[in-house]
C-alpha cells in the first residue's frame, strides 16, 4: 500500500454539493467524471497527496443509490493506493479475505479497481486502485 488515493463520499446530488468542498473549504476541484462500471457520476477534490471523491448515483440500480438509500450520504469507502492489483487481489483471496470483486475493473481516470467486502474490516468498506501508468 503507498497512500490513501481518496476518500469516497456518497451524495444524493454531486452538483448541490461541489461549491461546499471548493468554495468553503478551500479544496481543489479536479472536474468530474462519469464512471458507467459503478453508476456514478463522481467528483475529485485534491487534498494533499490524496483526493475526496463525491459519489452521485447514475441511476436507482447504482450500488451508490443503494447505499444512499439504506444509510444516508456520508463517508462510502477509503480507497488504498496499490502497486500490481491483482497480485494484491490474489494474495488478499489466497489469505481468506473476502472481496467485492476478484479481478479489476475500470473506475475513474483509466484507474484499475476492487473493492474488498466491508466483512473483512469490521464494516470498513475499502477499495484498492492501481493507477494508469504515465507513458
Amino acid at each position: 500500500m503507498k497512500k490513501i488515493a481518496h476518500i469516497g463520499i456518497a451524495v444524493s446530488d454531486l452538483d448541490a454539493m461541489i461549491p461546499f468542498y471548493r468554495d468553503q473549504l478551500g479544496l481543489s476541484f479536479q472536474g468530474t467524471e462519469e464512471v458507467e462500471s459503478e453508476g456514478v457520476r463522481v467528483g475529485f477534490f485534491k487534498i494533499g497527496e490524496s483526493a475526496i471523491e463525491l459519489l452521485e448515483p447514475l441511476n436507482e440500480t447504482s450500488p451508490i443509490a443503494k447505499y444512499i438509500e439504506k444509510k444516508g450520504e456520508g463517508i462510502h469507502h477509503v480507497a488504498l493506493d496499490v502497486d500490481n492489483i491483482q497480485k494484491r487481489l490474489d494474495h488478499l483471496k489466497e489469505n481468506g479475505i473476502p472481496l467485492i470483486h476478484e479481478e479489476p475493473k475500470m473506475g475513474a481516470h483509466e484507474s484499475q479497481v476492487a473493492f474488498l467486502h466491508p466483512k473483512a474490516a469490521n464494516g470498513v468498506l475499502f477499495e484498492l486502485c492501481e493507477q494508469k501508468q504515465e507513458e
